[in-house]
């Protein structure tokens, strides 16, 4: 890799950890990268978390990350406007964005509403269920636009592939009867608000994944190098490096 790489975005499941156990040689490669002057930024189509609990997982493996994590829920946020009433089913990294934009979140709770919602916005959250998804379901066919946070719809753990927020998005779209409008890696909403808030040109950036689909079209949107690792979804022999380390030590 040419040394003008000076940021690199950063997939956290399947790059950095499993679950939050960290993957071999990850927290080493990125204290490599900051210490030869790179900003490193968390990219993560991962929702359900406050952007807190995502800074705060990576404390407790040895990586500051203030200001640093970038998530599928912000670019959900982008979304909505200011005043909107915006029902959340979801996890509470969405309640947080979606509050944090001026609109009102409407948490799902399985319980019919009281008063129409402008948008839905679906993300992974593990309490879903029927009547969550007939809440969401029937906001969507009263008039709601149906928003997902990400397509992911699997995620890597230790244990292996689990079900991820696409697949609860699909589930309410097949209700609804509509076609879900996606904000995180790798569409637009989430280009944009990366392209904004790391303030860097694109071409000095390189995008570090496990899914080509996800990771390599959103490095492919924004216009930067893309890094295909196989410490998550994409089997050994297919990325173009085994994990994080090797990524780095392939930098000059």
């Amino acid at each position: 890799m040419p040394d003008e790489v000076r940021t690199v975005l950063c997939d956290l499941d399947g790059v950095v950890w499993l679950a939050h156990e960290p993957i071999a040689g990850a927290v080493d490669a990125i204290a490599r990268l900051r210490g030869a002057g790179r900003r490193v930024v968390f990219v993560t189509n991962n929702s359900a978390a406050l952007v807190s609990e995502h800074e705060a997982a990576l404390a407790a493996i040895g990586v500051a990350a203030d200001g640093d994590v970038i998530s599928s829920s912000m670019a959900a946020a982008s979304l909505v406007s200011s005043g909107e009433r915006v029902l959340v089913a979801g996890g509470s990294g969405v309640v947080e964005a979606i509050e944090a934009a001026g609109a009102i979140a409407v948490r799902n709770d399985g319980v019919d509403l009281i008063e129409p919602v402008d948008a839905v916005v679906v993300g992974l959250h593990r309490d879903f269920d029927y009547e969550r998804m007939r809440v969401a379901g029937r906001a969507v066919l009263d008039g709601a636009r149906l928003i997902g946070t990400n397509r992911d719809s699997t995620y890597p753990t230790p244990r292996g592939l689990e079900p991820g927020g696409g697949s609860i998005v699909a589930a309410v779209a097949a209700v609804g009867g509509v076609e879900p409008v996606f904000a995180g890696k790798p569409e637009q909403p989430m280009a944009d608000l990366v392209l904004r808030l790391v303030g860097a040109p694109a071409s000095s950036m390189l995008m570090v994944g496990d899914r080509p689909e996800t990771d390599g079209l959103f490095a492919e949107r924004i216009g930067c190098r893309f890094a295909l690792v196989e410490s998550g979804v994409t089997p050994a022999g297919e990325g173009t490096h085994t994990d994080l380390a090797a990524v780095v030590a392939s930098l000059h």
